[in-house]
């Protein structure tokens, strides 16, 4: 579970950024500063970042504050599942990213599929919606679902680029060092369970 000091930081930027995006009285938008300041306080005292760099990042939130989008895809092919490993961390992880605006959950995973993997998909099934924060490691001050999507292999091969350095397949038993902030082993594991079982019903928190 997430620690109670970011539940309530998180809650007080979303009602300070809420008052700054609909009031019009120059003393609640001050007062709304204010909570934001405070927020940016709690989580500079628990995560020994500057003051100052945590009230840029939550800056860069503007209007109502809702949830980010990262989508996920289980590329599955002779019961082994497809991972990249990424430029950023030189872990491996399900090819996905932050959902763009205009595109549908399946032209996404599609796009990032092409993107990270070099393959061509068909995207069948929502296997999951999660909370990351509730299940990823570490913490993020962000909210942010996790939506995990079974795909059909149909070809392709990896090409280089600048997010990922390779891409395999791997057996379930044999999982490489995963980048856990995008998925862990459980995930993994639950992937292939959709994959295995075709009354899989879609998970969601």
């Amino acid at each position: 579970m997430e620690p109670k000091w970011l539940i309530w930081a998180r809650e007080i930027q979303s009602i300070a950024r809420a008052g700054l995006t609909y009031s019009k009285d120059k003393y609640d938008l001050d007062r709304f500063n204010q909570l934001e300041k405070l927020a940016a306080e709690i989580i500079s005292e628990y995560t020994q970042i500057g003051v100052r760099k945590v009230e840029e990042l939550l800056a860069q939130e503007t209007g109502y504050l809702t949830p980010k989008v990262d989508v996920r895809g289980a590329i599955i092919k002779d019961n082994r599942i497809l991972l990249v490993k990424e430029s950023q961390d030189g872990l491996w992880s399900m090819p996905g990213g932050w959902a763009d605006v205009n595109l549908s959950v399946s032209e996404n995973i599609i796009k990032e599929a092409k993107e990270e993997a070099g393959v061509s998909i068909i995207p069948k099934k929502i296997i999951a919606i999660l909370e990351r924060n509730r299940y990823n490691k570490p913490i993020s001050m962000q909210s942010i679902y996790t939506i995990f999507v079974l795909c059909e292999f149909v070809n392709g091969k990896f090409e280089r680029n600048i997010e990922t350095e390779e891409s395999r397949f791997f057996e379930q038993n044999h999982l490489p060092d995963l980048s856990i902030t995008r998925n862990t082993k459980e995930q993994v594991e639950m992937c292939f369970k959709a994959h295995l079982n075709c009354h899989f019903e879609t998970l969601f928190d």
